[in-house]
């Protein structure tokens, strides 16, 4: 296994949900990544340009969600992992997604999914 790049608690809006009041609205989510990298090249150059940029991600995963309207989780889920995978060239990533706010006795409901590359960076 490598390294992992992570990203905790992204909170980003969208326009999520199979009701018809939830397709007016933005809600709320919560982004949970780990993403195998080999961080030894960085540590050893100390050159942004070989890691992952989690900036970069983050405002990635934002543009996406502000951009694209799903009425499952699961979907937006699918559909930016594999993005993800091919835009940032990762090998593997698990993704955690929380709809906080979505059933009222919950924190948060959601799903988790990890993914590989079918090519290895």
């Amino acid at each position: 296994m490598q390294d992992l790049v992570f990203i905790e608690g992204l909170k980003a809006q969208a326009v999520i949900g199979v009701y018809d009041w939830e397709k007016k609205i933005q809600q709320d989510l919560v982004f949970d990544l780990e993403m195998e990298h080999d961080n030894r090249v960085p540590a050893e150059t100390d050159d942004l340009a070989k890691t992952l940029d989690y900036e970069a991600i983050s405002n990635y995963i934002l543009t996406f969600c502000a951009e694209r309207q799903f009425e499952l989780i699961e979907t937006l889920a699918e559909h930016l992992v594999g993005e993800l995978i091919g835009q940032f060239k990762l090998n593997a990533v698990t993704l955690t997604l929380r709809k906080p706010g979505a059933v009222p006795a919950a924190q948060a409901v959601g799903v988790k999914v990890h993914r590989k590359s079918a090519v290895t960076y």
